[in-house]
């Protein structure tokens, strides 16, 4: 295996098991068993490193909520079949996992989270408008914020009523899908 890989292999297995704050250029190097000078001439930084580490693990699972989304026949319900694929995934992925844990390292409190997670939701929303020829595409116009900040919500403050798929539809079909301007 190359030494690339082997450091992104080994970082995320440091995030799952010690969470971002664990994550350092010599435990990253030690987990691997390479260098740290083989970590340093391939990442230049220890957030260039987990950012690397995080994409590609987001974009290996990205397929599944995929999956479940695409499932939707309608705008709404697609929106809703999103945030509850996302949410599972979450909960079942240990890295993913690991971004519901507070530290001072974790990517989510970063201050430009939101610029890095806005693409990831259009290109789901940008999948449904490809796949719907017929859907107005403008009704999407500017959403992607406000679906970020909902899905980090239901992950981030999860209670009994919304614990279960079935509880979150009902709270997201409840609260997020009236003020959407295709609903």
């Amino acid at each position: 295996m190359r030494s690339k890989q082997k450091i992104l292999d080994a970082t995320l297995g440091l995030i799952a098991e010690t969470g971002f704050e664990g994550v350092t250029i010599a435990a990253a190097a030690r987990a691997a068993g390479v260098t740290r000078q083989t970590v340093y001439s391939i990442f230049t930084t220890r957030e260039d490193m987990v950012s690397e580490a995080m994409v590609g693990l987001i974009v290996d699972v990205l397929g599944g909520i995929r999956e479940k989304a695409d499932q939707a026949e309608t705008p709404t319900e697609f929106i809703v079949e999103t945030v509850v694929a996302a949410r599972n995934l979450i909960r079942r992925e240990p890295v993913l996992n690991s971004l519901l844990r507070s530290g001072n390292a974790n990517p989510l409190f970063d201050a430009d989270m939101m610029d890095r997670a806005q693409p990831v939701v259009r290109q789901f929303l940008d999948g449904y408008i490809a796949r719907n020829p017929g859907f107005d595409s403008t009704q999407f116009h500017g959403i992607d914020g406000v679906i970020v900040r909902v899905g980090l919500s239901v992950i981030l403050f999860d209670d009994p009523s919304i614990y279960d798929d079935d509880g979150l539809r009902r709270y997201l079909e409840r609260w997020l899908i009236p003020v959407l301007p295709f609903a």
